[in-house]
C-alpha cells in the first residue's frame, strides 16, 4: 500500500491539534505548481531546503568558534538540526505539525553571515545607508530570490506558512509582501524557543569543551546546579568531564518539559479552540514559566559575560569585522573583482546590496581565503 498525499492530509487532519497548521490548509506559493504525489506541502519545504546552497554552506559558518579552531564545535547547520530535533520533540508532544516547524528549523539560520553575529554586526554596519541587513530578512531573501534550482521560478517557491514564520522571527518593522501578519502560528513560536534551547545548551557544551568554561564558575547558575545534582544523584561515581553530557540533556530536557507545562496551561487560560484563535492571540502562547524564565536568563547572562565575551572569542571576531569590512569596501570600490554572475545581479539590485548578497553567503573558509586572495601580494589570485 502506497501512503499519497490525500492520505498524509488527511491523517493530520484527525491526529493534530485543532489549533496546528495543516498542510491541506495552506495559503501556497508564490508560484503556482502541481501538488505532489506523497509528499505534503510542508514536507516539500522541508526537502527544498536540505538540498539547497545556502543549507549546505551553513557547515562552515560559525556557531560560536570559526571552523578552523576545532572540529567538534557546533556550526550553524549542527546548530539548525538540533533547533529541528527539538521543534519536532515540542511539536509531537503538544500535536502541532512538525514538518512545518522542521522546515522552519532547518531554513531559520540560512540568511547568516561567515563568522556569526560579529559577520552580521559588521554587514549591518555597512548596509545602514543601504537598506539595511538582518539575517532573517536575508534567509528570505534567499528562498525567494537568490537560490536557482527550479525552471519557471527564482529561490525555493516555499509555502506561505514557511516563509511568514521566517519573517515572524525577525526584528525588522517593515515586513511587506505579508500585508498585515497576524499572531504567529504556534509552530513558529515553537521554533523560536527551540532554537534558544539549543543554543543555551550547545554553547555551553562547547565552552567546556574549549576549557573557557569551567565546572567550578558553573557554580554559580542554579540550572546547572540543578542538572549536575539530578546526574549525581543517579550516578556518583562519574567524575566532572562524564557528568557534562548527562547535565546538558537533563537541561534540555528540563526546559522542554517546563515549555511544554506553561505552554499546555496558556493554551488552556487563553481558551483556545482552533487556530483562528492563535492568530488573534496578544500574547505568546507558546513559553517558559516565570521560574524557568527567570533560571534561562542567568545562564544566558553567564554565557554572554564568561563565554561571548571571552577574550578568545572577542580576538576571533575583531579579526571576522576586520576581514568582512575589508571585503565588502574592495568590492564596492572594485565590482568588477566580483564573478561575473554578482557582477550582473549588482547591477540589476544596486551595487550595495549585490555586493551584501554575495558576502553574506560565503563561509567562513571562503570569506578567509578571499581576503587572502585580494590583500596578500603573493596569493594566487
Amino acid at each position: 500500500m502506497t501512503v499519497t498525499r490525500p492520505d498524509l492530509e488527511a491523517r493530520e487532519e484527525a491526529t493534530l491539534a485543532r489549533w496546528a497548521a495543516k498542510s491541506g490548509l495552506s495559503r501556497g506559493r508564490a508560484h503556482a505548481e502541481a501538488e505532489h504525489s506523497y509528499r505534503t506541502a510542508f514536507q516539500r519545504d522541508r526537502d527544498r531546503v536540505v538540498h539547497c546552497t545556502a543549507f549546505r554552506r551553513l557547515e562552515y559558518k560559525t556557531q560560536v568558534f570559526v571552523n578552523h579552531e576545532g572540529d567538534y564545535y557546533r556550526t550553524r547547520l549542527t546548530h539548525s538540526m538540533e533547533a529541528a530535533q527539538i521543534s519536532r520533540t515540542i511539536a509531537r508532544a503538544l500535536g502541532l505539525n512538525e514538518d512545518l516547524c522542521e522546515a522552519v528549523a532547518l531554513s531559520h539560520d540560512m540568511g547568516h553571515t561567515p563568522f556569526g553575529h560579529s559577520g552580521e554586526d559588521a554587514l549591518r554596519d555597512l548596509m545602514k545607508d543601504h537598506g539595511g541587513f538582518e539575517h532573517n530578512i536575508q534567509a528570505l531573501r534567499i528562498v525567494d530570490l537568490l537560490e536557482h534550482r527550479y525552471p519557471g521560478f527564482p529561490g525555493l517557491n516555499l509555502t506561505y506558512e514557511t516563509r511568514e514564520s521566517m519573517i515572524q522571527h525577525s526584528k525588522v518593522r517593515d515586513k511587506s509582501g505579508f500585508g498585515k501578519l497576524q499572531a504567529p502560528l504556534l509552530e513558529s513560536q515553537v521554533v523560536d524557543i527551540a532554537d534558544s534551547i539549543a543554543y543555551d545548551n550547545h554553547d555551553l557544551d562547547d565552552g567546556l569543551k574549549s576549557g573557557i568554561l569551567t565546572e567550578d564558575q558553573l557554580e554559580e547558575v542554579a540550572l546547572w546546579r540543578e542538572a549536575r545534582d539530578a546526574v549525581k544523584a543517579r550516578h556518583p561515581d562519574l567524575g566532572p568531564k562524564e557528568t557534562r553530557a548527562p547535565a546538558i540533556l537533563f537541561l534540555i530536557n528540563r526546559e522542554v518539559g517546563d515549555l511544554l507545562e506553561e505552554t499546555t496551561r496558556r493554551l488552556k487560560a487563553a481558551k483556545v479552540k482552533d487556530l483562528e484563535d492563535v492568530r488573534a492571540a496578544k500574547k505568546p502562547l507558546v513559553g517558559f514559566s516565570p521560574e524557568m524564565e527567570k533560571k534561562k536568563a542567568a545562564l544566558q547572562k553567564f554565557l554572554f559575560q564568561r563565554f561571548y565575551r571571552h577574550y578568545r572569542v572577542a580576538r576571533m571576531a575583531t579579526k571576522a569585522r576586520r576581514i568582512l569590512t575589508e571585503l565588502f569596501e574592495e568590492y564596492v570600490r572594485h565590482p568588477e573583482e566580483l564573478p561575473p554572475e554578482f557582477q550582473a545581479w549588482a547591477e540589476r539590485e544596486g551595487l550595495h546590496r549585490g555586493v551584501s548578497d554575495y558576502v553574506a553567503g560565503m563561509t567562513d573558509r571562503f570569506a578567509q581565503q578571499e581576503w587572502q586572495r585580494l590583500f596578500l601580494p603573493f596569493e594566487r589570485a
